[in-house]
C-alpha cells in the first residue's frame, strides 16, 4: 500500500482517507482481514490527532458567537426596556395620558422580553445543535478507532497463536 500523495484536510478528510486505506486494501486469503500499511495508517492517525484541535477551535468559536448573539440581545433588550421606562416617566407626568403610558410602557417591556427570550433560545439552540453535530463525529471517530484497534487485537491474537 502506497503512502498518501497529499494530506487531507479536516478529520473529516482524514477519516475518509482512513476508510478509503482500509477499503483498498489487500485481502488476506480465505478471510475478512486485510493488510494496511501501518506507517499509512499510524500517519493517518496522527493527522487526526492533530485536526482535533482544530474542530474544537471551531466549536468554540460557535459558542463564542452564540454568547456573542445572547449578550447583544440582552443589550438590546436592556436598551429597549431603559427607553420604555423613560417613556413611560415622561407620560407619567402628562395627567390625560397615565393609563396609555402605562399600558404601552407594559407592551414593550413584553415585547422586549418576548424577544430577549426568542434570541436566547434561538442562540442556545444553535450551540445546541453545533455541540450534536461534534458529539457525533467524534462518536464516529471512537468507534473507528475501537474497531481499527479490535482487528489489530484480533490479528495480533492471532499471529501469537500460531507462533
Amino acid at each position: 500500500m502506497s503512502e498518501p500523495t497529499t494530506r487531507p484536510e479536516g478529520l473529516t478528510g482524514v477519516l475518509d482517507a482512513l476508510e478509503q486505506a482500509v477499503a483498498t486494501a489487500r485481502a488476506m486469503p480465505m478471510s475478512s482481514s486485510v493488510l494496511v500499511n501501518r506507517a499509512e495508517i499510524l500517519d493517518l492517525l496522527d493527522q487526526a490527532r492533530g485536526a482535533l484541535p482544530t474542530q474544537l477551535s471551531a466549536a468554540d468559536e460557535v459558542l463564542a458567537d452564540a454568547d456573542a448573539a445572547r449578550a447583544a440581545a440582552r443589550a438590546d433588550a436592556d436598551e429597549i426596556l431603559a427607553t420604555a421606562r423613560a417613556e413611560a416617566e415622561r407620560l407619567v407626568g402628562q395627567e390625560a395620558v397615565v393609563e396609555a403610558a402605562q399600558e404601552r410602557a407594559a407592551q414593550v417591556t413584553a415585547a422586549a422580553q418576548e424577544t430577549a427570550e426568542t434570541l436566547r433560545r434561538d442562540a442556545d439552540d444553535y450551540c445546541d445543535r453545533r455541540l450534536a453535530d461534534f458529539e457525533i463525529d467524534l462518536g464516529k471517530i471512537v468507534a473507528q478507532v475501537q474497531a481499527g484497534r479490535a482487528k489489530l487485537a484480533g490479528r495480533l491474537g492471532d499471529e501469537a497463536a500460531e507462533a
